[in-house]
């Protein structure tokens, strides 16, 4: 289907989003069993502007309810393991924070923002591998003040994303390159050709 199939205040607004976005901010989701957190973390990562999610699970199924279709909007990779994943960000120039609880951890408010961030979310039950608390250049906690001490990890997720989104982007702007906005918007293109496609054909069926 050619852009101009496409209405034009939709194709400006997936490009005005696009250029919002942070490249330098993105998630790891590790070993999250239950689909309804995995695709509530999705949610936050594209409603707070991020673009890249990796995921280091089996085969994974959004949970409509709960992601709302964000996994349409992200980037989003998969690993067997965790090692490999964390090595490949590094090389990038990412910090690679767990989200855990440590004595020496970093806030959503005192973590260096200064490089690129993956903050990596661990299961509901046993939170972040032993291997990936190795590997990771460091901790980021979620302060909490009442007697409660811990969190469901989408809602830790949505405190910690926020937050360090917030303050990268106000201190670098939106950062997504250029090449990866065209090449998502180019892909997002194909897929909205396929989607009528296929209406069209269930019309005249």
């Amino acid at each position: 289907m050619p852009d101009s199939a496409i209405s034009r205040e939709r194709r400006e607004r997936v490009r005005r989003v696009l250029a919002g976005r942070l490249g330098s901010v993105i998630v790891i989701i590790e070993s999250v069993r239950r689909r309804h957190n995995t695709s509530a973390i999705l949610r936050t990562a594209e409603a707070f502007g991020l673009h890249e999610v990796h995921l280091v699970t089996g085969s994974f199924r959004p949970a409509r309810g709960a992601s709302r279709g964000a996994e349409r909007w992200l980037e989003l990779h998969r690993h067997a393991e965790v090692a490999p994943c964390i090595a490949a960000l590094q090389a990038r120039g990412f910090r690679v924070l767990v989200a855990d609880l440590a004595d020496d951890s970093f806030t959503p408010e005192n973590v260096p923002v200064d490089q690129p961030i993956a903050i990596l979310f661990g299961s509901e039950t046993g939170g972040v591998s032993d291997e990936a608390r190795a590997l990771a250049d460091g901790v980021i906690t979620v302060p909490m003040d009442g007697l409660t001490e811990s969190l469901n990890v989408s809602t830790a997720a949505a405190c910690l994303i926020s937050r360090v989104a917030q303050r990268r982007r106000a201190a670098f702007g939106p950062d997504l390159e250029q090449e990866r906005q065209e090449a998502f918007y180019a892909d997002w293109v194909d897929r909205e050709s396929e989607a009528r496609a296929g209406a069209r054909a269930r019309t005249e069926e």
